[in-house]
């Protein structure tokens, strides 16, 4: 089987946060893959919707400009496209962090906003309800597109894996480790309602959904509760929160992410192993 080719889409209103921090990445940085910047869009559905039409590859891996992707993260994001291949060949999306049906999260991910690896170790595939908007991949072939009527840069990761759903395709939190350099977030802008409001009247059938963020129902109790305990924490969080000023490699050095190579070398070892002794 040919191997997919991978471009990558990213969004950005900000040269220098990208050039801290997604530019540094080595997969970016050799210029092995083709990346697609589309800047100072009216919002993240337009952004990737206008990236995608821009890349021809099979596989485009939609992200932030804040995000880092440590020494060999594109062999390993290509070892988590075969597994998933394995048993569904037909997926449609897979993720660096997302919330199973069982409302679990999965990563893991560095955050410089909570300064701490976030989301369980996915030892295979686990199928989700939504995705941090951190990293998405998608494959071509599942024909999906983001939502435009999602004005602006909330609930897309939610959005796109209810759309997979809906047309019986997998969506996947699978590990593949990274750095998000996001800083301290006071609270969100006021489209995160609008957001909220246009995805339970949009997938009502689904409600409840949990989302990385809040849980989506039709009274938006839940909306309203995440606000307040947002305002609650705001000392305590922005005590907590790392500077996202630092280069992202210090952080990847912290977590032993650096070279995720000796982990793919020692996968591949295992699994001959397993073959061995079974």
């Amino acid at each position: 089987m040919t191997a997919p080719t991978i471009a990558f889409v990213c969004a950005s209103n900000n040269p220098q946060i990208l050039n801290d921090n997604l530019m540094r990445s080595p997969a970016i940085a050799s210029g092995a893959y083709p990346l697609e910047v589309v800047e100072n869009a009216p919002s993240a559905a337009q952004a990737y919707n206008t990236g995608l039409d821009r890349s021809a590859a099979d596989v485009v891996v939609f992200l932030h400009h804040d995000v880092y992707l440590p020494l060999g993260w594109d062999a390993l994001l290509r070892q988590r496209i075969a597994e998933v291949e394995a048993t569904d060949p037909n997926w449609a999306l897979l993720g660096a962090f997302g919330i199973a049906m069982d409302t679990r999260g999965y990563g893991p991910v560095w955050s410089s906003s909570i300064n701490f690896i976030a989301g369980l170790m996915p030892l295979s595939p686990v199928p989700v309800q939504s995705f941090d908007e951190l990293l998405i991949v998608m494959r071509r072939g599942a024909g999906l597109r983001f939502d435009e009527a999602l004005t602006g840069w909330h609930m897309y990761g939610t959005d796109i894996v209810c759309q997979a759903r809906a047309k019986g395709l997998g969506a996947f939190s699978v590990a593949l480790p990274l750095i998000h350099n996001d800083g301290y977030k006071e609270t969100l802008d006021g489209n995160f309602e609008a957001a909220f409001r246009h995805m339970a009247l949009k997938w009502r059938n689904l409600l409840p959904i949990k989302t990385p963020v809040v849980k989506i129902t039709t009274d938006a109790r839940d909306l309203y509760k995440w606000r307040w305990n947002l305002w609650r924490s705001r000392k305590a969080r922005r005590a907590l929160a790392a500077p996202d000023a630092r280069d992202p490699r210090d952080y990847a050095r912290a977590c032993g992410w650096m070279d995720l190579r000796p982990s793919l070398d020692s996968y591949a070892a295992d699994r001959v192993n397993d073959r061995n002794t079974s």
